[in-house]
């Protein structure tokens, strides 16, 4: 059995520090990455949706393997986050900073090869500690860190989607300024959490095996909530790959997609903390299930929108993200919890919930892409019929996704825990 020790006392506004820059490498990749390398050096639609796709089938392996070294080398868990940050930086430079010295396609995979697999591994570990961390601060601990860690997280994909346009402004490239940030802020959040990433000696430290995955899948809570967490990251998945195309075709609005992204992340970072607060007199479960409608409700409205129609569609970003900051805040909170019952290490649980949040990424990648480039979508001069479906597959999509993961949660059994503030 292990457990992790905690050290010196970290505050939890470095959890959101961190989280932030996890954040900063994930979900705006997604973003930015495709259409960069469609503008700069003219790779298909579907060819990056391929690579997309091939990059998270690796993860059926990757993440469980992921989930047993962070598992395995415990012991050494401080020098293997400041390893796998390294790792990471150096591949968001070569990915934005440095012009391909092979064939672009393939630099564009190699890149983000290193990108999500440190990636992968820091998410496991930092949620891994979490729940370390929210057993010592009492009650509802699972609740006040995930306020602090999904906050933190929303300002990060803040601060990433609003970079191109601010760092537009600068001398050099928007992206290439954006890789160099990026290294430098993903040392300085190592440092702030260099006494949270600690463990127990040596001699304490079990082997990892397959009987952690069995005792997560075995469980049916947590099997329904990893269900839960597929369906309702699937929505996400797509309106984030389509977004851009979305606010440049659909709305004919270009030029505002970079504040647009920006309103609907800023939304979630404000929201969390007010969703925390209800979830802590009121239950997380019933919480959720009201932030789930809302996206439900936001995004049947998006299926009515069409060209000029830019300030509906910002009050559609402002619900929209207020949603998404319920689910960032409490469904992570609620499987942390389940986690500390079911494991004495969370590490291979939080491996299997990175793989069903990174799948939907590939799903949406290989299935939404190739099928707008087969509808003969090219922009905003796409036929009508191109420009429909856009509008039907960012909007409709995601409304019968989010009602199978609303549907799910209400049939998965919770304890409801209530505590007055």
């Amino acid at each position: 059995m292990i457990r992790m020790g905690l050290g010196r006392s970290t505050h939890p506004g470095a959890w959101g520090a961190f989280a932030a820059m996890l954040a900063m490498a994930g979900l705006p990749i997604y973003i930015h990455a495709p259409k960069f390398y469609v503008d700069e050096f003219g790779v298909s639609l579907a060819a990056l949706g391929a690579v997309l796709f091939v990059l998270r089938l690796v993860d059926f392996v990757q993440d469980p393997a992921l989930g047993w070294l962070a598992h395995a080398t415990a012991a050494h868990r401080r020098a293997m986050v400041a390893g796998a940050g390294t790792v990471m930086a150096l591949s968001m430079l070569g990915l934005f900073a440095i012009a391909p010295p092979i064939a672009p396609l393939a630099w564009f995979a190699l890149t983000l090869t290193g990108l999500f697999s440190a990636f992968s591994f820091l998410t496991i570990c930092f949620y891994a500690q979490g729940v370390v961390k929210a057993e010592a601060m009492g009650k509802d601990g699972h609740i006040r860190l995930a306020a602090w860690r999904e906050a933190g997280a929303l300002l990060g994909v803040c601060a990433a989607a609003a970079a191109p346009t601010l760092l537009a402004l600068g001398p050099n490239p928007p992206f290439e300024a954006f890789a160099i940030l990026f290294g430098a802020f993903t040392l300085g959040a190592l440092w702030v959490m260099r006494d949270a990433f600690t463990a127990a000696p040596r001699d304490t430290v079990a082997p990892a095996a397959l009987s952690g995955f069995t005792a997560v899948l075995r469980d049916t809570v947590a099997r329904r909530l990893l269900l839960v967490a597929l369906l309702n990251a699937a929505p996400v998945a797509v309106s984030s790959t389509l977004f851009l195309f979305f606010v440049e075709s659909r709305l004919q609005a270009p030029g505002w997609e970079g504040p647009l992204l920006l309103l609907f992340f800023l939304s979630a970072a404000v929201a969390a903390p007010f969703w925390a607060f209800a979830a802590r007199r009121h239950g997380e479960k019933p919480v959720l299930m009201i932030g789930m409608a809302l996206a439900i409700a936001a995004f049947a409205l998006a299926a009515t929108l069409g060209p000029g129609d830019t300030l509906p569609f910002a009050l559609i970003c402002l619900a929209t993200g207020a949603a998404l900051g319920a689910d960032l805040t409490l469904l992570s909170a609620l499987f942390a919890r389940r986690m500390a019952q079911v494991l004495p290490d969370a590490a291979t649980g939080f491996a299997l919930w990175a793989f069903v949040s990174k799948a939907t990424l590939a799903l949406a990648a290989i299935t939404v892409l190739p099928f707008l480039q087969w509808q003969g979508f090219t922009g905003p001069d796409s036929p009508r019929n191109a420009l429909v479906s856009l509008g039907l597959i960012y909007a409709l999509l995601p409304c019968l996704l989010k009602i199978l993961a609303l549907a799910t949660l209400a049939y998965t059994p919770l304890e409801k825990v209530q505590t007055h503030a």
